[in-house]
Formats: structure tokens, C-alpha cells, sequence
């Protein structure tokens, strides 16, 4: 009886995702505009929802929960709060000043300010950062998929990417829109029933040095305080050069709009995240006085083994809502960003077929899901593809965002070699560690006695500094002391 009611229950609520994101296409009307940004007319309740539910994702919630069992209260709550604190300093700091650029895409910004090769340059390394995003939210379809289904894991993780694909390319930012809209309710309602119910039940045991009080795991090493460190730099400042975030910025229908909506996203982004960091505290000791050994994400053991049935399916549907709210921006911002940034096809170009940025567009999502697939089945992790994604554009990209909005000498030279040293060193880090935020590097490693896992977390740390100094130095060597206008 239980598994009839969890895979009657998620396969109506995958259904309904996709019925929903398909009528949404008749608002498209054949333009670009409409696909990418929703026409420019958000309003403040759509806005806060799409960005909180973009935040939120499978990242957040299943990671989250792996992560904190496993390390630590921060360990995992790092993400939900990095997360927060992106939407947070984007709502004071970026939001306003953005929207009222009238821009479509991220990269935009960069050829605006800084020129076409920069704009290729960004656009490059912001596609390979959300190929990892894409694939950590398909992880957690796989795993749903394979522990309540019975499908294999790589079979769910197509599957999931086939309806979040469809729903995507159909309906555009309007399709996303209304899916997160309800998936963000879901995630919420979700999240609050499923602590009352552990806390009420089980009550919320943390061991030892493992609590939100525990605070060596922000001050020593030993206890992860560098990894912990660099997860809530890399998310909260990182991720303010994220192409989805940004998309929805775009799209609000004003600048006052936009600030409000990161500000409230943010404060939700807290309130769902951080009880999964508390609740999986606990967890280890539950799953073992029931003689359960989880196989696969910890909540996913819970819900299965623990949780009543019907809970147990509201608590899949708000992971699922979270995964699918961010995989559907991940796809459309980045296939986005290759059609229009740098293959060049801009906003009113047509031909006889009509729309040539909406075709493309929809073109390069097929190839950009395929490419979340292949990282997925490669790296069937989620916390570490969230991080890394963000790590890229904490690197090399944000400086160079900051610098163009507030600091009249920054010039298309001095960003070149911000995204170059930068994003450059933390590849060359990357490849030379052994371990990435706790986990073993088995995505590409080459072995060396030099960097061993005890420098695990600064290489986050270090290549933004690095990006820096390279920003600010060539925008002095090569400044004409003018204030900064149209690079051509």
C-alpha cells in the first residue's frame, strides 16, 4: 500500500508539473522577450516565489541533510544560509541597479560594459558552472526515482530531465514562473510539517560539537571551518552571478520590485533550509534504533523507513518541486546565454520562421540538459555540484560585476584578467585536490604530494583574492582616468 500511494502520488505530481508548464506556452506569442524575461512584468509575489523556490533547491534539502549528519550543523546549513545571503546582498546591492538595465541575459551586463570578447569569455564559464548546477538537482531526481520507483538511478535522472526539459523549453520564464510558484508553496508546507513531525516524535537530539552552537566548525580547521567557510563564500557571494537569480531580477516589473522580491526570498530561503541542517542532526540515531542503514541520501532513508506514508509523500513532492525549480532555470538560463551571448543571435533578430532567439533557444536546451545528464551520472552527488558551480563565478565573475556597477576605473582589461586568474586558478586547484568540500574529487583529479585534503576549502578561498588583485592592478596599468561608459 505504501509504495502505491508514493508512486501514484509522484507521478500525478510530475504530471501536473508538466501540464502546467505546457498551457503556460500560449503566453509566449512567438517572442523572445516573453520566453526569457516574461515580458518584464512580474509582480512582487510571483517574483519572491520564483526566486525562493529557485533558491531552494534539491541542494538544499537533500544535500544539506547529508552534509550535516555527517559534519555538522554548519556544514550543511551553510548552503540554505549561503544561498540567504546571496539574495540578501543582491536585494541591498545589485537587484535595483540591474533591473533597470533592461537587460535579458547576464552576460549582457558584461558586453555592455566590457565588450564582446569578455561577453563570450563570461558566457563560457557561467555555461560549464550550471552544466554542474543542472546535474545536482537531476541527482536528486534519481535517487527519488530509484528508491520510490524501483528505476535505476540513471533512468530516473533521464526522466526527470525529460519533464523539466519539456515543461522548460515549452513555456519559457513563464512556465518556470507559475511552477515555482506552487513548488515553492509545496517545498514550505513540506518542510514545517515534516520538523513538527520529527520534533514532536522523535524530539531533536543533537550529539555533541555537532550543533549550531558548535562554533569550531567556524573557527578550526580540524572541525571544517575552511570547507564550511568556503561553501557559505562560495553560495553567498558566488552565486550573485548566477544566471537564473538574475534571469528573475530581469524579470520583475520594476527595480523597487526586484529588491523586494530577493529580500523576502532570501528570509524563505532560511526558513525551509535551515530545519533540514537541524533535523538531520538527529537523524542517524533514529535510522538506527530502526534498524535502518541508509543507502543513498539520508532524508530519502527517513522518509521511507520513518516517516508515515502520506507525510513521506509531501516531503518527496517538495524535494522534487525543489529540484525541478532550479533545473528549469539552470536550463533556460544557460541554453539563454549560448544563443544569444555567444553564438550572438540578439533579442528582435527574425527571419521567416519568426523568432530566431526563441528557436535557438529552445534548440540549446535540448543540448544543455544533456549535458546535466552526463555530469550527473558522473558525479551522483549534490551538495559538491552546487558548490561547484558557484565556486567558478566566486572566482572570476564577480568582481568584475561590482567593479562595472560601483567603481568608475574598472575597464574591459582589468576584467579579462579578473575571469582569466581568476576562474584559471581555481581550475588549476581543482584538478590538483584530492577532496572538494569534504567529498572525493572523481570528477577530475591529478595526484600530487603537494595539495592533500588538508587544504580542502581554500582554493575557494584563495582564487577570488587572486582574481582581485588582477582586476584592480590591470584596470590601473590601462585606466584613462575616465569614468567608465560603453566598452567597445
Amino acid at each position: 500500500m505504501t509504495d502505491i500511494i508514493f508512486f501514484c502520488g509522484i507521478i500525478l505530481f510530475l504530471f501536473a508539473t508538466l501540464g502546467i508548464g505546457i498551457w503556460t506556452a500560449r503566453q509566449i506569442k512567438g517572442d523572445s522577450i516573453n520566453f526569457l524575461v516574461a515580458g518584464r512584468r512580474l509582480t512582487l509575489p510571483l517574483a519572491a516565489a520564483t526566486l525562493m523556490a529557485q533558491s531552494v533547491d534539491s541542494n538544499a534539502t537533500l544535500g544539506n541533510t547529508d552534509l550535516a549528519s555527517e559534519f555538522g550543523f554548519w556544514a550543511g546549513a551553510s548552503l540554505p544560509l549561503g544561498l540567504a545571503l546571496c539574495l540578501l546582498l543582491s536585494g541591498i546591492f545589485f537587484a535595483k541597479p540591474m533591473n533597470r538595465m533592461g537587460l535579458i541575459t547576464l552576460p549582457d551586463f558584461y558586453q555592455v560594459k566590457y565588450g564582446r570578447l569578455t561577453e563570450v569569455l563570461v558566457s563560457t564559464i557561467m555555461v560549464l558552472s550550471f552544466g554542474f548546477l543542472l546535474a545536482g538537482n537531476l541527482v536528486a531526481g534519481g535517487y527519488v526515482f530509484q528508491t520510490f520507483l524501483g528505476t535505476s538511478y540513471a533512468f530516473g535522472v533521464i526522466l526527470i530531465a525529460i519533464i523539466v526539459f519539456v515543461y522548460t523549453a515549452s513555456g519559457g520564464m513563464f512556465a518556470i514562473v507559475y511552477t515555482d510558484a506552487i513548488q515553492a508553496v509545496i517545498a514550505f508546507i513540506g518542510t514545517m510539517v515534516l520538523f513538527s513531525f520529527m520534533a514532536v516524535n522523535f524530539g531533536l537530539d543533537i550529539p555533541e560539537g555537532m550543533g549550531p552552537l558548535a562554533l569550531e566548525q567556524l573557527a578550526a580547521p580540524a572541525a571544517g571551518a575552511a570547507i564550511n567557510w568556503a561553501t557559505l563564500l562560495a553560495l553567498g557571494l558566488g552565486d550573485i552571478v548566477a544566471i537564473d537569480f538574475m534571469a528573475r531580477i530581469f524579470a520583475a516589473d520594476s527595480p523597487e520590485t526586484a529588491q523586494r522580491a530577493c529580500l523576502i526570498a532570501s528570509a524563505g530561503t532560511v526558513i525551509i533550509g535551515v530545519p533540514f541542517s537541524i533535523m538531520a542532526l538527529s537523524a542517524p540515531q533514529i535510522l538506527a534504533q530502526a534498524g535502518i542503514t541508509p543507502e543513498g541520501p539520508l532524508l530519502l532513508a527517513l522518509i521511507k523507513g520513518v516517516i508515515p506514508p502520506v507525510l513521506g509523500l509531501l516531503v518527496i513532492a517538495a524535494i522534487l518541486a525543489a529540484s525541478l525549480s532550479t533545473a528549469d532555470g539552470a536550463i533556460l538560463g544557460t541554453s539563454s546565454v549560448i544563443a544569444h551571448n555567444v553564438i550572438g543571435i540578439r533579442q528582435g533578430n527574425r527571419d521567416i520562421g519568426g523568432d530566431r532567439l526563441l528557436r535557438l533557444t529552445r534548440l540549446m536546451a535540448f543540448g544543455i540538459t544533456s549535458l546535466g545528464v552526463l555530469f550527473a551520472v558522473l558525479v551522483p552527488q549534490t551538495g559538491i555540484l552546487l558548490l561547484l558551480a558557484f565556486d567558478l563565478g566566486f572566482a572570476g565573475l564577480l568582481v568584475p560585476l561590482a567593479g562595472g556597477l560601483y567603481w568608475p576605473k574598472a575597464n574591459k582589461y582589468g576584467a579579462l584578467a579578473c575571469v582569466i586568474a581568476g576562474t584559471g586558478t581555481r581550475l588549476i586547484l581543482f584538478v590538483f585536490m584530492p577532496k572538494m568540500f569534504g567529498s572525493d574529487n572523481t570528477l577530475l583529479y591529478i595526484k600530487n604530494s603537494i595539495f592533500t585534503a588538508d587544504f580542502d576549502g581554500f582554493p575557494t578561498l584563495i582564487s577570488p583574492l587572486v582574481g582581485l588583485v588582477a582586476f584592480i592592478t590591470v584596470s590601473l596599468l590601462t585606466s584613462s582616468g575616465k569614468k567608465l561608459g560603453v566598452q567597445e
